[in-house]
This record gives C-alpha cells, structure tokens and sequence, in this order.
C-alpha cells in the first residue's frame, strides 16, 4: 500500500519501482538507488539524467540548453579535476549567476551522479575499443598522495584503429592494503580480467622496485622496467660519487635558495637582468629525487652567471660564489648531461612508439659520451668514465631481449642500423623470421596441405608407409613455411629506411598488405606504453 500512496504524492514515481524491501528500480535506465520512505534520491536521480529527455512541460530548446550546460559543467570537473562542492561555493554560482541568470546548477549529488552515467558511458566504449585489438602492452605506477593515501595506476597501450597508437587507462585504485608483490598482482589480475586483455598482453612496464618486479613475475608476464626511470637512476649514481660536482651542487644549492628565500636578493638580481638587457629568469632549486633538476639548476646558473655575479657583488651576505674553475667544471658535466636530458625529454613525450627506440637511443647515448669525453677537467673525465660504465651495466642487456630487439627491427626508422653490433642484428633477425614463420603456421593450420602419395606397396599394407610420408609432409611444410618467413623479412630489411621524424605506424598502414605477417607483429611489439577518484582520472585520462 507505501508504494500506492507514495505514486499519488510524488509524480517521481511514475519513473521507478519499489523493490522491497528498501531500494527502488529506474524505469528509464534499470539503475537500482537505496529507499527510505523519501524521493530524494529519485528526483536527484531522474533531474540530473532524464528530465531533460522526458520533461514534456520544457521547451525543446530549452531542455537542450540545459543539457548542453550540464555536460559542459561536467566536462569542466573531469578536465580541471574540480571537486564537486564547486556547485555550492558562493562565488562561482555568482558567476553562473551572471553568465546565465536562468542557469540552474545541479545539486552536488546530482553532479556526482552526472560525473558517473560519462564515466560508464565512456568506459564501455574504451572497452570496445580494447576488445578488437589482438595485442596490447601495459604500465603500472604506484603514488601517494599529500593525505598518506596510496594509489595503483594501470595504463593499456595498443595499436588502434588505422594503425595509431591508443592508450586508455584502466583504473587508478586506492591500495590500503600492503603494497607486497602478490596483493599488486591480484589487483591487476582483476584489472585484466575486467577488460578482457589477460590473454593480449606483449609486456608490462613498471619501475625497478622490488614488490613491481615481483608482481609482474607472479603474473607471468613478459616485464620491463621504464628506460626513463633507468636512466635517471644512472646519471644519479653518476652524480652522487662524483664528490667535487657534489661539493659544486651544494654551493649551487645554497646561492638558489638565498635568491629563492631572500626578496632583496630576488629583486636585486631582477635589476641587474633588466639592466644588461637580459629576461628576468628565476633561479632553479635542485629536487632530490630528479637528476634532471640537477641539470635544470646548474644550466640556469651558467646562463646566469653575470646578472647573479653583479647580484651578490651589491648585496651584504655570507654565500660563496662558484669560482671560474668550478663553473668550468660544471659547464664540462652539463655537456655529458645534456644528452641524457635530451633521451629522457624524448622518451617522455613520445606520441608513436617508444620501445622500438630505446636501443638505437642508448647506442647513440654512448657515441655521443665518447666524443663529449676531450681534454677536460679530471672532474669531468671521472663523471663521463662513469656514466659510460653505468650505461652498459644497466641497459646493454637491453639488445638481448627479443622485446626490445623485434620492436627495433620492426621500426623502419631503425631496424638493423639501430644495433649495437652486426652480431646483434643478426641474432634479432633470427628471431623474427622465427615470430614470421610461427604466424605463417599458424594461419596455414586450417588451410588444406598437400597430401603425400597414397600408393600402397606390394604387400598391400596402406599403414607401412604412413610414417615417413608424414615426416616428409612435414618437413615440406616447415620449409616452405621458413622460405616465406625469410623471403618477407629480407624484402622489408632490404627496403630503405624511412626518416626518423617519420610516424612507423603510419609506414605500416601502408604496407600491412606486402608485409601481413609482419604487421600483425609490428602491431604486437611497437605498442610498448577510490572509486569516486577512479572514474575523474579515467575520464580525465581517456576523454
């Protein structure tokens, strides 16, 4: 009988269901709210997602232009990641206020509410798009936040549609419990099973710590570790036993945080820069965690040598100035650096691929320490000995690992020249005519294959020769199998390189039909990149 009479006070009935004992069913769109004995729920429900499409007392512009209003405001918490109580600040209403006086903001559940039919929306169509792909790589990352709240990040990369890299982002969880190898795993195991890639995935990319490596091992996945994140961990090393760049570093340190701390300071160095004529640039502190602040600091001191010098000339300060010889010395360290910031930047900010990159990168990171490395400061020559030495013990094995070597012969920016030896090239080479010949197999196992004479010999026994004609339709077809596998590889190898500002995706859109086999590996190997909380980053992410 509470339904019945609740349907004669409430018009908002006509739109739901009473499931007992205290829930309610959306006619519209079967979403299940929590009931008792009010409609609030349901009128925040029906107002913030079918009142517009129902409302029949509204103008048809009208319901358009509010819906229109909505989804831009819900366009503008995803993108800018603001909160939902900005629909109750005092200001910002004025504002709307202002912009449109008719304008009627949605409650701050009814935004929430809004926020989560997108991400839904959203999240289904990233799933499709997912489920048509043969082959997909991933990466992990795990943070906390400025309120101690850890977080699990998971990113899928895949070649897409016309052959562009796609990258869509999982989940961002919160992690409370124990970060171990085996609770991370469970969590991306869950992650992959949602989306239907556990059988798709090429590689995982996470950092080097040690429960991330063990939980891509307890998956059994293909791992990775970020070449980026390698890198700054060797110029760190690098820089931290250089012991005079370190001494270097903490004079620098010292004179950026007394500009940075001091507004006299600041201001008089302002003076000197508008004085010779130069950009009033600030000063960069050193971060201890990035090597390429380290780089950022001590340029920016070079750059600014003068105007700081003619700064602390006119100030009254005990900090120590750097001496010609030290300035010397750094300049020495900024040239071996500099390339590394170069890769790093690189590797960053890659739209394409990046992992068919990584070795043509560390062996053009070793040409370019070597000519760097001249008559310099001992300083210098130490830090450059060292950053060689580094470079090979972390990522030579990198051209051993059929991944990152099938991914850089599949780049025609790259392929054989981006080895670090003829030896090496050649093993790679092996290697994919191999992954070839497996998908020529592969496809050719439902295909009708040649049947060996079927003649009996005298004694009439049909069985006596079924082993070896077997043998012999076998090795038939293992050999053609490797002749069309090599004959494939050799004729794309043998084909110029194209530029290397050239997109390789976009090479092989073109050539998927002379290179089959070999684009459905290009497609495999050159894809190497709360609740509440969640569904914002995901949106924010893949929007």
């Amino acid at each position: 009988m509470e339904p019945a009479r609740k349907r004669r006070i409430s018009p908002v009935w006509e739109h739901f269901d009473l499931i007992p004992p205290n829930k309610v069913r959306c006619l519209l769109c079967s979403k299940e709210l929590g009931y008792i004995n009010n409609t609030s729920s349901m009128l925040r429900h029906y107002r913030a997602l079918h009142q517009n499409k129902e409302e029949t007392g509204a103008s048809p512009s009208h319901a358009t232009r509010k819906q229109e209003l909505d989804e831009s405001l819900v366009s503008m918490i995803v993108k800018d990641t603001q909160p939902f109580s900005i629909v109750d600040d005092v200001g910002f209403r004025a504002f709307v206020s202002k912009l449109d006086p008719n304008c009627v903001l949605p409650t701050r559940q009814a935004l929430k509410a809004m926020v989560e039919a997108k991400y839904e929306s959203a999240k289904e169509k990233d799933m499709a798009k997912v489920e048509k792909v043969a082959a997909v790589s991933l990466t992990s990352d795990m943070w906390t936040s400025i309120n101690i709240d850890a977080y699990l990040a998971v990113t899928c990369h895949f070649v897409g549609e016309k052959t562009t890299l796609s990258s869509v982002l999982l989940g961002v969880q919160a992690f409370p419990q124990s970060h171990t190898a085996v609770n991370i795993a469970r969590v991306k195991a869950s992650l992959m099973e949602e989306w239907g890639i556990a059988n798709k995935v090429t590689c995982m990319v996470t950092d080097g710590a040690p429960n991330m490596v063990a939980c891509v091992r307890e998956l059994k996945l293909r791992h990775h570790i970020c070449i980026a994140h390698t890198l700054n961990l060797i110029v760190k090393k690098a820089l931290d036993q250089q012991l005079v760049l370190s001494g270097i570093r903490a004079k620098a340190r010292k004179l950026v945080g007394f500009f940075k701390s001091s507004t006299t300071a600041k201001e008089k160095l302002t003076q000197v820069q508008h004085h010779l004529g130069m950009a009033n640039m600030k000063l960069m502190q050193e971060v201890e965690t990035r090597w390429n602040s380290t780089y950022l600091m001590l340029q920016r001191l070079v750059e600014q040598r003068e105007p700081v010098g003619a700064a602390l000339a006119g100030l009254q300060h005990d900090i120590p100035f750097l001496t010609a010889e030290e300035f010397n010395i750094v300049g020495g360290c900024l040239s071996l650096l500099s390339p590394f910031y170069d890769a790093t930047v690189e590797l960053s900010a890659e739209e394409n691929v990046s992992a068919s990159k990584v070795v043509p990168l560390v062996k053009m990171l070793e040409h370019t320490l070597q000519e760097e490395i001249k008559p310099a400061p001992a300083a210098v020559l130490e830090m450059g000995d060292q950053l060689i030495r580094q470079l090979r013990e972390k990522l030579y094995t990198l051209q051993s690992m059929s991944i990152m070597t099938l991914a850089t012969l599949l780049d025609p920016r790259f392929k054989v020249i981006g080895f670090f030896s003829q030896t090496k090239a050649t093993e790679a080479i092996k290697r994919l005519t191999s992954e070839c010949a497996t998908i020529i197999r592969s496809k050719q196992s439902t295909e009708e294959i040649p049947q060996a004479s079927t003649s009996h010999d005298v004694t009439g026994d049909s069985k006596l020769w079924h082993r070896l004609d077997t043998s012999v339709m076998e090795a038939w077809k293992t050999q053609n199998v490797t002749a069309d596998a090599t004959v494939e590889v050799q004729c794309y190898l043998s084909e110029p390189n194209i530029s290397r500002l050239e997109n390789p995706l976009e090479y092989w859109e073109r050539q998927k039909l002379l290179y089959p086999n070999l684009y459905r590996l290009a497609l495999a190997y050159l894809c190497l990149k709360p609740k509440t909380v969640e569904k914002l980053l995901f949106l924010n992410k893949n929007e």
